[in-house]
């Protein structure tokens, strides 16, 4: 069975070449810095309270869409989070990290965005509506 970890390489791979767009991890978390404050990086992660209501994706991006009607020909980049998850992994009810990944997919997909979980790299071109 495939890791996260290869599935996040190939994921990253199969959607620049599909998509030609960009790919960025997202690292979050907090430390405690040598004078002794306590630093947070990570997106959705300013507070404790907003990290367990939200957790950002491992992946951040920008996807090229073609946009139709007056402004036919223009491209604009749709801003992309895609949480890279095992193969054969689920979301359940009882998964509260996956479940405020979750409410990040759905700020996303709010603001017009692409979000979503991906188990095979295929996930993310259905993702951003390219499979």
């Amino acid at each position: 069975m495939a890791s996260e970890s290869l599935t996040q390489q190939q994921t990253r791979q199969v959607f620049i070449e599909a998509t030609m767009g960009q790919m960025w991890r997202n690292n979050s978390g907090a430390y405690q810095d040598e004078y002794g404050n306590f630093i947070r990086y990570g997106l959705c992660n300013e507070s404790e309270q907003q990290n367990k209501k939200f957790k950002s994706s491992d992946l951040i991006g920008i996807t090229p869409t073609l946009i139709t009607g007056d402004m036919v020909g223009y491209y604009l980049g749709v801003f992309t989070a895609l949480e890279i998850k095992k193969p054969g992994w689920h979301l359940t009810p009882g998964d509260k990290r996956g479940q405020a990944q979750a409410n990040f997919h759905r700020l996303v997909k709010d603001a017009c965005g692409f979000a979503g979980f991906v188990t095979d790299p295929q996930d993310a071109l259905r993702i951003v509506r390219r499979a």
